[in-house]
């Protein structure tokens, strides 16, 4: 019987890489200069610091241009409030990994309104869908790829 799961992962390496593409991009710009700011990363975070939190605002979206540059989904973003000490303002930016439970609920849900010959399982962070006929499989992806549910979705595991 085909199968696929249904996951949803991120690249922790491409948001490595986009985080120095924004530094980089930080140290170019002209309404930046002289001005201490900068994005680190580190434990599947980003952290923004700057002078002011205007320049976060700025600063978020040299991020997410970056982002998206490298092909990373800007929807699994997590962000967090800014916090300062002294001068400098923070900002956690944190990245959704994994399916939890109740937006998987959500998915078996929409899955069985539509009526389609599939079952799903929730398998820990990903789900299992199963059905007799590789079209029905292929309709529940056109699906899925419809809606949004706030966080980017992979389909792995296509199994004939």
């Amino acid at each position: 019987m085909p199968t696929f799961d249904i996951v949803s992962e991120l690249n922790e390496e491409e948001v490595k890489n986009a985080t120095e593409n924004a530094n980089r991009e930080l140290a170019t710009r002209f309404d930046f200069r002289n001005v201490e700011a900068s994005f680190e990363f580190k434990d599947s975070t980003v952290v923004m610091s700057a002078q002011d939190d205007f320049q976060l605002k700025q600063m978020m979206d040299i991020l997410r241009s970056a982002l998206v540059k490298r092909g990373v989904n800007t929807s699994s973003m997590d962000r967090n409030d800014s916090s300062h000490t002294g001068r400098i303002h923070r900002q956690t930016i944190g990245f959704k990994q994994g399916i939890d439970q109740p937006l998987a609920k959500k998915i078996v849900k929409l899955i069985k309104d539509k009526k389609l010959k599939v079952q799903a399982a929730i398998q820990g962070e990903q789900l299992r869908v199963t059905g007799k006929k590789r079209d029905d499989l292929q309709d529940v992806m056109a699906l899925l790829k419809q809606e949004d549910l706030g966080q980017p979705l992979q389909f792995n595991n296509f199994r004939d």
